[in-house]
């Protein structure tokens, strides 16, 4: 009875799946006339040309020379890309580069326009000089969809002033997990806020557009996002098709609806209903039926940042896959010249169908004539270049004001008097960097300071220019606290918070807490050291997401979650102040209670929570136990993956000293000793996005170590291995040591060279050395402070990522045996 139960309920599970999604609606009518021209285009295109079209490399990758010679369809930058690698590259710049790539597209194609994409996220964020709105969870906190409506408007002014038509925006995932690296671009947890908020930005950014007006919107990234185990970026999303529907899709419905004219597949899998977790670039079934054929997109889907090579049995430059589920448009940034000589194959082949090719391309040419880039390319606006265009201050400090929600406010202690004399304290005082967060200039938003950004201001500076100097001390950090005059001091206002972040660098790992101070303990310390003072805090709290600071609430009067508003300081100032703009924000997602995530958990603040300026709260003081040794059972310990894991940095050692690398893209690195260079370093994709480093070794011996204040007890992991990725582009003519190190003349290592030999230079493979090897070599595994330690002298050159100590890996079959020779 119980065997028929299960397959009853299995059937009914199954035909629950196959339940077809409901059509979204376009306000683009069908036009034969257009699909006539486009059947005209078509039918004179060659298969190299119709591939060109499909093709989508970065600017710091290709010239205008070659977007003619190859027919190229489309450009993009990423983050940190930027005219002639110029960060600032002004509006002039920008589109004296747009318009040599629209010339020679022109020229190689017969006709055909470019499209030229990039990540305008909250604003025209890459560009020196362009005003930067609030990130969306600040915007779904304001729950204003004329503000965020005119805010797309304003964006697509920016852009376009550039020369540029397309941005990949709206974001309108629905997070799940607070722990993932991407919450800030999420408008809330609400899927009907997310589909709500999504449209009205698609409408502003779109409005005009085919009338030389409007940029070309993308709804992304297709589908489920949010919703992956752990909140771990491009990771597994486990729902049924139902619950994809009702939750991840209802964003896409509205954004289909308001007109936008492409999509974004994701990097994440989905778990269909047999339970095995596929890729969402090579899934036929949501990127064909359900997008595509059930809810009638008939725009470009584009893929994400070689976003292909991770479908099984695909590269980034190779993926009849992909094309075959349903990408048309396909972000191949670095290896597009590969990619554009294997897909023409592909096709002769038979891998790819030739409908296939038309299908896609026929979509291209058909967002293109949408657009109006035939008869009205940005490039050729009468006032492109000009950067005035770029500046939307009234605006932006609107928007900030608007954000701002207080969660705290004993004794009714803000809005603050403008007669109060204030001591302003905290690193992300005067800190732009901090204020704009990722997606700004560079696609981290570090590596900037406040005069990268010459439209705009901090809070510190707002509240100066509102209060006059002679109100104001300043101090960064809890060190310059001993030199102030306290008679001067009528309230305090700390400034504090995450730094910047974007995508996986952004995770909290899944063994993490939701504990700020865990990852900021100098803003603890900071509040910590204000508590004898007999001052009022009023903090203000800027970060991506809701993370757990009851320690940090309970050492202030005022809390106010600030989230990441822009570079005009002065919309937080208008709130904190009397006599400016009310607090009327409320939360968009549930704020934590609990350090550790768990579903159903009881909030500490509800979605929707609130104060209104003058409103007090009742004081109340929060639990702040935390768990020993993070949430949950532990199964590995995390080196590197784009940047380090778990309190790890990477470093070149010299005598009595270390020097990080840094987050560069590339560095020479030498030892402080002697100033002699050692090592030359980049960042590359070896599975995704910028994730690894590679390393060449220069004239005389280099070292790498990833090591951490705090020490690792190795033997909680049974049957572990250091686990990494790596490719080897320049063979060794001797040994290269791996180890690990446990202090102070405590280290064990071994020659992993003729491993190295041994395999092919154009894979990437994974070498897994058993942590007992090094045990039986001396090293002590119950306090490993670096368990990465790469040594050699040249020639070596080689990439890797994902570093970490795994339980259970020296079981792995194609684990390195033990004993291993020094």
């Amino acid at each position: 009875m119980r065997r028929l139960l299960t397959a009853l309920l299995l059937c009914l599970s199954l035909s629950a799946s196959a339940e077809p999604w409901p059509r979204a609606g376009s306000p683009w009518p069908h036009d034969p006339a257009m699909e006539a021209r486009i059947d005209a285009l078509l039918a004179r295109m060659s298969l190299a040309q119709k591939v060109g079209q499909m093709t989508q490399p970065e600017i710091r990758a290709i010239s205008a020379e070659d977007v003619r010679r190859h027919a190229i369809g489309s450009v993009l930058n990423g983050g940190g890309g930027w005219p002639d690698q110029r960060k600032h590259s002004g509006a002039a710049d920008w589109l004296r580069l747009a318009r040599a790539l629209d010339a020679a597209a022109l020229e190689g194609s017969g006709g055909i326009p470019l499209i030229w994409g990039l990540d305008a996220m909250h604003g025209h964020s890459n560009v020196y000089g362009a005003t930067l709105f609030p990130h969306n969870i600040g915007l779904g906190a304001a729950g204003d969809a004329a503000l965020v409506r005119e805010i797309g408007r304003a964006t697509a002014r920016s852009v376009r002033a550039t020369g540029i038509a397309w941005t990949f925006a709206p974001t309108v995932a629905v997070v799940k997990d607070l722990r993932w690296g991407r919450t800030y671009e999420s408008y809330g947890q609400d899927p009907q806020q997310v589909a709500r908020l999504g449209a009205a930005l698609t409408e502003g950014l779109q409005e005009g557009l085919g009338q030389g007006r409007g940029v070309v919107a993308t709804a992304k990234h297709f589908i489920g996002d949010g919703g992956t185990r752990h909140g771990r970026d491009q990771g597994e999303t486990f729902a049924t098709d139902r619950e994809l529907r009702r939750t991840h899709a209802p964003g896409y419905y509205s954004t289909l609806r308001a007109g936008a004219l492409t999509v974004m597949a994701s990097f994440n899998s989905w778990a269909e209903p047999d339970g095995q977790p596929r890729k969402l670039h090579g899934h036929e079934l949501l990127l064909t039926q359900r997008l595509k054929q059930e809810m009638g997109f008939d725009g470009l889907l584009v893929s994400d940042w070689d976003g292909i090579g991770q479908v099984p049995g695909c590269r980034p430059d190779a993926c009849a896959a992909a094309i075959n589920a349903g990408i048309d448009l396909v972000m191949v940034p670095f290896q597009w010249k590969r990619f554009l000589a294997h897909t023409i194959a592909q096709v002769e082949r038979g891998e790819i169908p030739m409908a296939r090719i038309d299908d896609a391309v026929r979509r291209i040419l058909r967002v293109k004539l949408r657009a109006g880039l035939f008869e009205h390319p940005p490039s050729r606006d009468a006032d492109a270049g000009n950067p005035d265009l770029l500046v939307h201050r009234a605006l932006a400090r609107r928007a900030a004001a608007a954000t701002q929600v207080l969660l705290k406010n004993d004794g009714g202690l803000l809005p603050l008097p403008r007669s109060h004399r204030l001591l302003v304290v905290g690193k992300s005082a005067d800190s732009l960097q901090n204020q704009t967060g990722g997606w700004s200039l560079t696609w981290q938003g570090t590596e900037n300071r406040n005069s990268d950004f010459p439209v705009g201001q901090s809070l510190l500076g707002a509240l100066r220019e509102a209060l006059g100097e002679t109100q104001i001390q300043h101090r960064p950090d809890a060190a310059g606290l001993a030199d102030v005059d306290w008679s001067r001091v009528d309230t305090v206002v700390a400034v504090i918070g995450e730094t910047p972040y974007a995508e996986g660098v952004g995770d909290i790992p899944g063994s993490g807490t939701l504990r700020h101070s865990s990852r900021h303990p100098e803003d603890l310390q900071l509040l910590e050291a204000l508590r004898t003072r007999g001052k009022p805090v009023a903090t203000v709290f800027i970060s991506g997401r809701p993370v757990w600071v009851n320690d940090l609430l309970n050492r202030s009067q005022a809390f106010v979650a600030a989230w990441l508003p822009g570079t005009e300081g002065a919309g937080m100032a208008d709130v904190l102040l009397a006599n400016g703009a009310p607090f009327s924000a409320r939360l968009s997602f549930d704020w934590p209670a609990e350090v550790c995530p768990r579903s159903r958990a009881r909030p500490l603040f509800a979605l929707g929570h609130g104060l209104r300026s003058g409103q007090a709260s009742r004081p109340r003081r929060h639990s702040e136990r935390v768990p020993v040794g993070g949430c949950e059972a532990r199964t590995e310990l995390g080196v590197f993956e784009r940047v380090g894991l778990d309190g790890h940095a990477l470093y070149v050692p010299g005598p009595g000293s270390f020097e990080p690398l840094g987050n560069d893209l590339t560095a020479a690195l030498h030892l402080p000793s002697t100033g002699t260079p050692q090592l030359a370093l980049s960042t590359m994709d070896l599975h995704t996005q910028h994730d690894a480093k590679r390393v060449r070794w220069l004239d005389q011996g280099g070292r790498l170590i990833a090591w951490s204040l705090q020490s690792a007890m190795l033997t909680s992991f049974p049957d572990a291995a250091l686990v990494l990725d790596l490719q080897l582009f320049t063979p060794p003519d001797g040994p290269v040591w791996l180890g690990m190190g446990c202090g102070p003349e405590c280290q064990a290592r071994v020659d992993i060279g003729p491993w190295l030999l041994q395999g092919p230079r154009d894979q990437v493979r994974t070498l897994r050395l058993p942590v007992a090897c090094l045990s039986q070599l001396g090293l002590k595994a119950e306090r490993v402070d670096a368990p990465f330690l790469l040594e050699a002298d040249a020639p070596l050159d080689l990439a890797f990522t994902r570093v970490k100590v795994q339980a259970g890996a020296a079981r792995h079959p194609q684990a390195l045996p033990c004993p291993i020779s020094r």
